[in-house]
């Protein structure tokens, strides 16, 4: 079957389901998807160790989106920096055992971190330069909770200051929801420089403290199309879209209840978010919220 609105740019995060590596990888392509976003534990938590969730993922025939996540790294002084740097450079060499091109990172939440913007800029070229002979891309996320960098356009400013060809933005539309930063801010955006988009909607219209929005981050995602924001999740599709932006769609949902669901049933809800996007709202002819529930 022929999809006009290349649903190959579409794929799903592992942490929506549960289970061994195999049977994720397997419940994945079973469903259509071409490409997967991994995580260190997808490897580490092997039973037969890093080499062969390696070499499980590269069997089986899906590209891997990317690779996460590095988290509190930048802002740290004296033994907390070398700690996360020894941590950084672990990450660096699992995505690249990989053969994965990107290295996902969020902004930090930790309170020994200064919020000195040149310090900043000064850890992400660093990483940024680590990553270089591993022809690996860092995308730094600003997650809505950050204690410092906390909507996009922060981590947008830091990005452009550290200047370096394999740095970019990495955007969840999750926090951009949580945070409600308007659209219109997408517009200072080089969509070059945005390596990799993260979808997910949820059940509520309005997060009303940050306890709730972590929580609801860490446990009530569900697929694009199946909450309340369908008509939020298009414009932004499509904006980025007339933006430019050609890069990777990653479902990114964090779901307790797609964790005690049949893996190809959660997969399968997913693909129908992927022909929703690819088919309806990158054709521009966008649904009324919430009819991709009424697909099956």
């Amino acid at each position: 079957m022929h999809y006009s609105g290349n649903i190959s740019d579409f794929g799903m995060d592992t942490i929506s389901l549960a289970g061994p590596l195999e049977a994720k990888l397997k419940a994945v392509r079973d469903a259509g998807f071409t490409q997967i976003m991994l995580s260190a534990r997808d490897l580490v938590g092997h039973p037969e160790g890093l080499e062969a969730a390696v070499q499980v993922v590269k069997s089986s025939g899906l590209r891997v989106t990317g690779f996460q996540v590095l988290r509190d790294f930048e802002g740290l002084s004296g033994h907390l920096h070398e700690y996360k740097m020894d941590i950084a450079k672990s990450m660096l060499e699992m995505c690249h055992a990989l053969d994965c091109r990107l290295l996902l990172i969020c902004s930090s939440t930790s309170v020994h971190a200064t919020g000195d913007t040149q310090a900043l800029v000064k850890d992400l070229r660093k990483l940024a330069m680590l990553a270089i002979p591993m022809n690996i891309k860092i995308a730094y996320e600003a997650l809505s909770w950050g204690r410092v960098v906390n909507e996009f356009p922060q981590a947008w400013d830091i990005i452009t200051q550290a200047d370096m060809p394999n740095l970019g933005l990495g955007f969840d539309s999750f926090h951009m929801f949580a945070t409600k930063t308007s659209l219109d801010e997408l517009e200072m955006l080089d969509p070059n420089k945005i390596f990799l988009v993260q979808l997910a909607d949820f059940m509520w219209t309005e997060i009303k403290s940050v306890e709730e929005r972590i929580t609801t981050a860490r446990h009530f995602r569900v697929f694009p199309g199946e909450g309340v924001h369908s008509e939020a999740l298009a414009a932004l599709v499509n904006k980025l879209h007339s933006l430019g932006y050609r890069g990777d769609y990653s479902f990114e949902v964090f779901n307790d209840d797609y964790q005690q669901m049949p893996l190809p049933t959660v997969a399968q809800r997913a693909w129908r978010s992927a022909q929703w996007l690819g088919e309806d709202v990158l054709r521009r002819s966008v649904p009324l919220p919430n009819q991709i529930r009424l697909k099956r």
